[in-house]
């Protein structure tokens, strides 16, 4: 049995900024990255919002440059994702793999969140090149052009809005002929002049030239048909946070997010600290989750000097 004085899951921006700063407080991290190494950030291609890097930089190169300086300050970045959790006391029990059991005496769960995909072949083929699940990651490439967001919740009429400050035209696809969302955000989004609302629809396939979105295939719930020119392809209908393993162990909220208190990354068990995209159901930006990363080491160095 591997006993470490801090264990980090997930590999993402929270994750590594979590090792970083672990690392530097003479924690010894330990981080597995989990399925998706470098997060859910990977799944996009160019950042331009992160700071430091005003032409923008490429999401592989960005999360390679924090892992590697993780493990320049020490931190034991290894492959592996956590399969069960037993944190009903100290020092808590993870498994790894089905296979290697660790003892840690903090843990910091920083495993991120899924964005919600139709499941389409055509919208994972343009993924990256046009698909893409946040409009303010990526909104700013399709300044004047033609985009369709998909979604009747407050998600996807908040990414509408959003986008329909820097594109052209925003069509809103939304399967039933009511929105999902609040009243005051579906007034907003009717009120808006450049976003058409196409009710009753459901999207058959993302249509392309082989290198970018050109357009999406509808079908109206009559039957009918038919298909709109588009630039960009948004996906608004939620995320899924990597909180299965922690069910009924920690506090969740009702979509599943891991709650923290108050502005620290502290979660209803002693010791344990949630950091990123699952602990995050609003802004869920590579910023954000980094610096949560950093809060999560700096409240498991506090909790270790008091014990």
């Amino acid at each position: 049995m591997e006993k470490v004085k801090c264990l980090i899951l997930g590999g993402g921006p929270a994750g590594f900024t979590a090792a970083i700063y672990a690392s530097r407080a003479n924690l010894e991290p330990v981080l597995y990255e989990g399925i998706q190494p470098g997060g859910q950030l990977t799944t996009t291609t160019l950042v331009e919002n992160f700071p430091g890097f005003p032409g923008g930089v490429d999401a592989i190169t960005l999360t390679d440059g924090m892992r590697e300086q993780a493990r320049s300050f020490g931190a034991d970045i290894r492959q592996g994702s956590a399969t069960k959790a037993d944190l009903s006391q100290r020092p808590f029990r993870i498994t790894i793999d089905d296979e290697k059991e660790i003892e840690a005496e903090t843990l910091i769960i920083a495993t991120g969140a899924q964005a919600k995909y139709l499941g389409l072949e055509s919208e994972k083929k343009y993924m990256g090149m046009g698909v893409s699940a946040c409009a303010t990651c990526d909104g700013f490439f399709y300044r004047k052009r033609t985009v369709a967001v998909v979604g009747g919740g407050d998600t996807a009429c908040e990414e509408a809005l959003y986008l329909a400050g820097l594109a052209k035209k925003v069509y809103m696809i939304v399967r039933r002929d009511v929105f999902r969302a609040s009243k005051i955000m579906g007034d907003r989004v009717l009120n808006t002049p450049n976003i058409e609302v196409l009710w009753n629809c459901n999207t058959q396939e993302v249509l392309g030239d082989g290198t970018a979105v050109t357009g999406a295939r509808l079908l109206r719930k009559d039957g009918t048909v038919f298909d709109i020119e588009i630039d960009g392809f948004f996906l608004g209908i939620g995320h899924a946070p990597g909180s299965a393993l922690f069910e009924g162990q920690l506090e969740l909220d009702a979509n599943g997010f891991i709650v923290t208190k108050g502005k620290t990354s502290c979660t209803s068990v002693d010791g344990v600290f949630a950091a990123g995209d699952v602990q995050d159901p609003t802004y869920k930006q590579a910023v954000t989750a980094a610096a949560s990363g950093c809060v999560a080491a700096r409240d498991a160095e506090k909790f270790l000097h008091q014990q």
